[in-house]
Formats: structure tokens, sequence, C-alpha cells
């Protein structure tokens, strides 16, 4: 007569038989991970950055160059609206953008709410005053007429021009977003006019002087005999920068676009397209 069968033994090996299941599924799963892992992981080959039209186009071929280099293949989005770049940024039709300074990025971000940070400094176009008719601004007549820069940030950094060079003063304590509301007093009591970025250097016949980016100088014919004055480089925060989502800082692609503006090969090709207006700031 055989003994009766262990019930406690019956039910430990059917515990150790799922365990056994369990085990190889896991086993399974972690070999499917390793072997989905590397694809996963992989890394952006091709990226979209937004630039606005005009000199930068070509130091921007030049980047492409030297990104291929790196495996990374970069595709210029050429914008003629700097509202659009940082709007089509946030949206994700484009990887990245770069034409831009912090007090600008600063403005658009308390207003629209972006999400939009920066990867690496890439030049600074020092803002100057520009003047047909006039070769220094002691010789600016009373009641001159003034053009400068309408939107927030860039009429801040024209007025702090005019006020270095003692055209104006402004309200004790403004900073790099005063308007014409915050001029205190003008000794020779100039008119100053707001005008769009891009207008404002093409209107140059039709004022006395007018504060022009460097970029919009070119657009408009002006060169460095026309500056009759220039804001200082040392310290200065409107350095031009590579901007991504915050979400992508830390991605691969964003090194290696950085590093494919900041090179020697860019540097000679921005000197060449610049010609001493603009300096490089990394």
């Amino acid at each position: 007569m055989s003994e009766p069968k262990n019930p406690l033994s019956t039910i430990s090996s059917a515990v150790i038989t799922r365990r056994a299941g369990l085990s190889a599924l896991l086993a399974s799963v972690v070999a499917l991970g390793f072997l989905f892992e590397p694809a996963m992981a992989q890394d952006k080959t091709s990226v979209k950055v937004g630039i606005m039209s005009g000199e930068d186009e070509d130091v921007w071929r030049v980047v492409a160059q030297e990104a291929a280099k790196r495996g990374l293949t970069v595709e210029p989005v050429v914008f003629n609206d700097y509202t659009q770049p940082n709007e089509a940024l946030e949206r994700g039709e484009i990887d990245a953008n770069a034409f831009q300074h912090g007090p600008y990025l600063e403005n658009q971000i308390e207003q629209h709410g972006y999400h939009i940070v920066v990867a690496g400094y890439t030049a600074i176009w020092p803002i100057g005053l520009y003047s047909k008719k006039h070769a220094k601004t002691a010789e600016l007549p009373e009641g001159a007429t003034i053009g400068v820069p309408n939107d927030p940030s860039n009429e801040g950094r024209a007025l702090l021009l005019l006020q270095t060079e003692g055209i104006i003063k402004l309200k004790d304590g403004t900073g790099i977003l005063a308007t014409i509301a915050d001029i205190e007093e003008s000794p020779n009591k100039v008119e100053i006019k707001e005008l769009d970025a891009g207008i404002v250097g093409r209107s140059i016949d039709d004022l006395d002087a007018a504060v022009v980016n460097t970029d919009w100088a070119l657009k408009a014919g002006l060169t460095p005999e026309n500056r009759i004055a220039q804001e200082a480089v040392a310290d200065n925060p409107y350095r031009n920068f590579i901007a991504v989502k915050a979400e992508s800082e830390n991605e691969p692609w964003v090194k290696k676009l950085v590093e494919s503006y900041q090179n020697d090969a860019v540097k000679a090709e921005f000197d060449r397209v610049y010609k001493g207006t603009g300096l490089s700031a990394y």
C-alpha cells in the first residue's frame, strides 16, 4: 500500500514550477528590453534650426557642414519676423533656433510662457547709432529726430545707448526694458521715433540718426562708417545663442549642434560675412 501524498509537497512543487515560469518570463522581458534599448535611446540625426534671413544664412551653411562631420544633419529654416522662431520652436515645428539674446527671450517667456532655454552662445552684434547726416553725436542738432526699434528688449537697449552718449537721461532705476515713457530729460530736446526693428535702418534718410541692430543695419546698406556710436561689448547681456526646448536641453544632439557652431571654420565665415560688425561670443 503506497503512502499518501503529502499535500504540502504538492503545493511546494506547484509554487516552484510557477516561480520557474515567472523567472523565465522575466528573463524574456529583460532580454527584449536589452534588444530594444539601443533603438529607444537612439539620438536625433537630423534637426531643423530656425534662423533669420540675411547674412546668417551663409554662416549656417558652414554650421551645417560642420554638423555633418559630427553625424548630424542640420536644416536651417529661415524666418523674416522675430516673433516666429520661438513660436515654431514651442510648437515643435523646429528643433532649435539661433537669432535672439537673453532680454528678448526673457520678455517672450513672460508674455507667452515658452519653455525655451539657452543651449550655447553664438555671437554678439553691438547695437549702434547710425547717421548719414552727422559724423558724431555732438553734431546732432537741437530737436533731432532719432529712430529706435519698438520691440521691448531692443528699445530699452537703444535708449540705454542714447543715455550713455548723453543724448537723453532715463529715470533712476530704469533697466534694459526702458521705454520712451522712462525718458526724464533730453538736453537737446530730441524726438524719439519708435519703428519696427526691420524698418528703422531703412528709414535713415528721413531721420537725423537711428539706433539699429547690426543685422538690420547691413540689410539697410549701413556700414561702420555710418556708425557714430556703439554700445560697449564687455559684460554685455545681449549675446545671442542657440535655444532649444527645455525638455531637449540634455539630449546629445544639442551638444553636437553647439559644437558645430563654436569652431574656427564657422568663426572664419562669420567674420567674412559680418566684416567686424559682429563678434563671436562663446
